[in-house]
């Protein structure tokens, strides 16, 4: 195994102690195309869940500016279906399936480089 392809597997292994950190620098440090190529893949695999929360961030501001207070709902029957109420409950399960699928990957791709 070379260097080369140890430090492109370390790119995909910090997604769990420099998710942007090292892929950053590898991909403007270094010569080798291959590095820079999972540098720069590694560095949009750990990007996905961050703009995700912020997406949620969003969700979860509208969530709370549309809730009505529960005496409202309780004095006016009121038992529609309201998307807000229930799209950070969604946002978080789709969320933590996304991240654990992007890490899976990480992994995944990290082991093939080490092979």
């Amino acid at each position: 195994m070379t260097n080369h392809k140890l430090l492109a597997a370390l790119c995909y292994f910090s997604v769990f102690f420099a998710p942007f950190l090292l892929p950053g620098i590898v991909y403007f440090i270094t010569d080798d195309r291959e590095v820079k190529h999972h540098a720069k893949r590694s560095l949009v695999s750990h990007l996905v869940p961050v703009i995700l929360l912020i997406t949620g961030f969003i969700i979860y501001t509208f969530s709370m500016l549309s809730m009505a207070s529960p005496m409202d709902e309780l004095l006016l029957h009121n038992n529609r279906f309201n998307f807000w109420q229930w799209a950070p409950v969604l946002f978080t399960l789709i969320y933590g399936l996304l991240f654990l699928v992007i890490v899976v990957w990480n992994i995944i791709q990290g082991v093939k480089l080490v092979k």
